[in-house]
């Protein structure tokens, strides 16, 4: 079987490919993918990434095509969400109930999401129904923001602040509320261009209390004059050197929970531990691999606890790639969350 996909590194240097699937083996599953979503490290990947071309996408709802003989828990015909990196299930720390700690993952095997057809194997996949695919895909960036709130372990009725207000950042501060906080804020650069007068404008949507502008606002006065001691929480989905931000903005004895990235050379920072030390701060990275929360994410979807049609607003085929990651980084495009459908 012959399946084309999307490649990109820095630049914008995106190539179609094609490639050969063999058939499934004993305990793999070929898929047809039905719908991607754009992460925010493809857009890294396209912007910053100077190595080899990067297979693009792994935001992946698809239709199950074929089985290996041993695989049971899927059948052709099948809705399913592929996870990019699952546990092994077998290892010291899975069998010890720690399976966010696996290190012998299975994965997508360097295959790209945005492409027509994949295989994988059998444990990376959860069946679903009551949602189509293009919603269903949001189920992987939903579940890294639901376990940045999970990781954020917001008191009841506790404050929260969430920088940055892409589609992971508006997803927190969503799943936030869900999880029982009594006050969300979110910042974001100035709505100058269309894609940040969407995103601040969704925030706004979702009931976010407080929706700040950087540059145009002053957020640790906004904060402050609400919150005089800081807030409880802060979620970081923007990159590296918003933590910055965060140390003035957190109270004595707050976490800060992060997962926003940089490939470009910002990844490094400078902390004071004294500091950390003397609030009494804690920092907590969320990284979700291996795969986790995938059936609650599904859930939330199927339950619309998080509107789907509200954060997908451009839907693209191969040859539109280009354009649409294009305008996603200049923000020429209202775009909140973008999804190929092959």
């Amino acid at each position: 079987m012959e399946s084309k996909g999307l490649y990109g590194k820095k630049y914008l240097d995106i190539k179609t490919e094609k490639r050969e699937i063999p058939p499934p083996d004993e305990n793999h599953v070929i898929v047809r993918v039905r719908a991607c979503g754009v992460c925010g490290t493809d857009i890294n990947f396209v912007k910053d990434w100077e190595e080899g071309y990067m297979p693009l996408g792994h935001e992946v709802a698809a239709e199950v095509v074929e089985t290996g003989k041993n695989v049971r828990n899927v059948k052709a015909g099948d809705r399913v969400i592929v996870e990019d990196c699952t546990m092994c299930g077998v290892c010291r720390d899975c069998k010890s109930g720690h399976p966010e700690f696996c290190r012998n993952m299975y994965n997508m095997e360097n295959q790209p999401g945005m492409g027509e057809y994949l295989s994988v194997n059998f444990n990376c996949l959860n069946r679903f129904e009551g949602l189509d695919y293009v919603p269903a895909s949001l189920t992987e960036p939903l579940a890294v923001s639901l376990t940045s709130v999970l990781n954020a372990d917001i008191p009841l009725g506790g404050s929260v602040l969430v920088l940055g207000p892409g589609p992971l950042g508006l997803m927190s501060a969503r799943i936030a509320r869900l999880r029982g906080a009594g006050f969300v804020a979110i910042t974001g650069m100035q709505a100058a261009n269309p894609r940040e007068k969407a995103r601040l404008e969704l925030a706004k949507k979702w009931g976010c209390d407080l929706v700040l502008e950087q540059g145009k606002d002053d957020i640790e006065g906004a904060i402050r004059k609400k919150f005089p001691d800081g807030v409880d929480r802060i979620i970081v989905s923007s990159p590296p050197e918003s933590i910055y931000d965060a140390f003035r903005i957190i109270r004595f004895g707050g976490i800060i929970t992060f997962y926003g990235l940089h490939f470009g050379g910002k990844n490094k920072i400078s902390v004071d531990i004294n500091d950390m030390i003397f609030r009494k701060i804690t920092l907590r990275p969320t990284f979700a691999e291996p795969a986790i929360n995938f059936p609650v994410a599904i859930n939330i979807l199927r339950e619309g606890l998080l509107p789907a049609e509200d954060l997908i607003t451009h839907r693209f085929g191969f040859g539109q790639a280009g354009d649409v990651m294009s305008s996603i980084i200049d923000g020429s495009k209202p775009v909140i969350k973008a999804v190929l459908v092959p």
